[in-house]
């Protein structure tokens, strides 16, 4: 379980939290939900005691029993002895290091049958069989069938597997490590229906405490039990799945509004009235100041009204026109060493298509638009530009951002010359006042992703191949995304597992693999999407 009490949180001169007191008791199912940039992530930084260098805290959040986190970002090369998923799955119940020890023991046991190298050797055997050792690899196979990750590809480097193989690894390794609590911050991000609906059982049946930050609603509706919403500084408590607190939270929203409306019109009458008898006898004073003070305590028992969150709306510059056919793919490969994920992938778009790329995990979806972009070679084949084309290219962890400078830093300054215009552009995606001057590692998840989006915009690029670019969103700016790009003139390929996101963007043309087959749009092809 989790409790917190009198907890403040600041990062630079924002204050994220002020004075929590909250509780995820024993198998509670919690959803900590909020906008992006309200501090969710900054606030389970405190709660698992990481913070980062900029984030400073007063009162208490303790985590009692043995907990997991999976974080938004994943820790490169994994946590266990070996850069594999196996050996990364392993160290959830420290069996790595134990694997380890045990066969040095055995190893050094054969030379030397001594009773201290014996009794060494089974002392360690006895943990590695009391963590669960030789149950170990049939543990994780039913986990990574059940998320859809192919059993082989645990025994593979983890730098070589893609965004979604990678995310099941580490929900692998949570579950395998049955802690008493799991905090888990968009455990969903890559995963297809299938795997989200298998994580979705596994969640309801954990017994037990779960702290979980996801912009999925149907995540958040089955397998919660409580929310936390952060906003404006303050954690508001609800017992209940996320659909009823939303009703209850407009239903309390909209009583605020007509309770100070009310409280607003009385003390404006009062006021008034107390007015117009000042300067009139000793009497008709000494009312007013009567009616003074009743003023006064109206205005200081006043309904507080919280500020509504308004709707995110985003907008893209209308791109230089390029030629009609502003990018062309010829017998495009890629391979890994003796894996391929790519053959011979044909096709070309028309300015102004918008194209999505459909397919399972690994099937090659983001070598291909890195391929596209530039910033990877193919294996084989060419990619060629058409006349007066630039490309803009959203990565799917964000690699194209600089985190060693500023936010503000990484708007391009070619077009946008002034400061202040490339403030505003921060400020029309989200990212607003003195976030401009901190570095990107302070950026939640979905912040990152906005500084992206605006990058993308002060290029000023007319083809934009898009990894992901709804990951960590919330759903009001997964909808404003959507909307953007559908009404953008220029040309689109995008890889989404977000149906949603998917159908506003109202698709040209699709590109599938691995069956490298490339055709018009068919709002059939949605159910893929999240099948990927």
């Amino acid at each position: 379980m989790i409790v917190g009490s009198s907890l403040t949180i600041e990062i630079g001169d924002r204050t994220l939290v002020r004075d929590a007191s909250f509780v995820v008791g024993a198998g509670e199912k919690v959803g900590l939900v909020g906008r992006n940039g309200t501090g969710k992530s900054t606030f389970i930084s405190v709660v698992i005691d990481e913070p980062g260098r900029n984030v400073r805290s007063t009162g208490n959040a303790r985590i009692r029993g043995t907990y997991s986190y999976l974080p938004q970002v994943p820790v490169r090369h994994g946590l266990g002895l070996e850069p594999n998923g196996f050996s990364h799955v392993l160290s959830g119940r420290g069996l790595d290091v134990l694997d380890d020890a045990l066969n040095k023991a055995r190893t050094q046991m054969a030379k030397d049958p001594s009773a201290e190298n014996i009794e060494l050797f089974s002392d360690l055997e006895e943990q590695f069989r009391e963590n669960g050792g030789y149950e170990a690899e049939s543990t994780m196979a039913r986990l990574a069938d059940g998320l859809g990750l192919r059993q082989e590809l645990l025994l593979d480097d983890i730098e070589s597997l893609s965004g979604g193989q990678r995310r099941r690894v580490d929900l692998i390794r949570i579950l395998f490590q049955g802690p008493d609590t799991m905090i888990l911050d968009e455990p969903t991000n890559h995963l297809d229906l299938p795997a989200k609906r298998w994580l979705m059982e596994e969640l309801e049946s954990f017994p037990g405490a779960i702290l979980v930050v996801s912009h999925d609603l149907k995540l958040l509706d089955r397998s919660i039990n409580k929310v936390l919403h952060l906003s404006d500084g303050r954690l508001h408590e609800f017992k209940g799945t996320y659909s009823s607190y939303m009703v209850q939270l407009e239903a309390d929203q909209s009583q605020r509004e007509r309770s100070s409306l009310l409280e607003g019109r009385e003390i404006k009458r009062l006021s008034t009235l107390a007015d117009s008898m000042r300067g009139s006898t000793n009497r008709r004073a000494r009312i007013a100041k009567s009616i003074d003070k009743r003023v006064e305590r109206l205005e200081s028992a006043k309904t507080e009204v919280h500020k509504r969150e308004r709707k995110s709306t985003f907008r893209l510059p209308t791109p230089r026109r390029s030629g009609e056919v502003p990018l062309r793919a010829t017998g495009l490969g890629v391979r890994y060493g003796g894996n391929v994920v790519l053959n011979d992938v044909n096709f070309h778009c028309r300015r102004g298509d918008r194209i999505v790329v459909i397919g399972r995990n690994g099937a090659g979806k983001s070598s291909l638009l890195r391929c596209l972009a530039g910033v990877q070679s193919p294996s084989s084949g060419t990619v060629e530009l058409g006349a007066n084309v630039t490309v803009g290219y959203f990565a799917q962890e964000h690699e194209q951002v600089d985190l060693e400078v500023t936010v503000l830093e990484n708007i391009d300054d070619t077009i946008l010359v002034n400061e202040t215009e490339r403030r505003a552009l921060l400020g029309s995606f989200g990212i607003a006042g003195k976030a401009a001057h901190q570095m990107p590692k302070t950026l939640s998840g979905g912040e990152r992703a906005k500084l992206g989006l605006a990058m993308l915009a002060a290029g000023r690029a007319n083809v934009l191949l898009l990894d992901e670019p709804t990951n960590n969103l919330d759903p009001s700016s997964i909808e404003a995304v959507g909307t953007m790009l559908s009404q953008w003139p220029g040309t689109i390929a995008v890889v989404s597992h977000d149906r949603s996101f998917v159908d506003a963007l109202e698709p040209t043309h699709c590109l599938k693999l691995p069956d490298e087959v490339f055709t018009h749009w068919d709002d059939r092809y949605l159910d893929q999407v999240e099948m990927k």
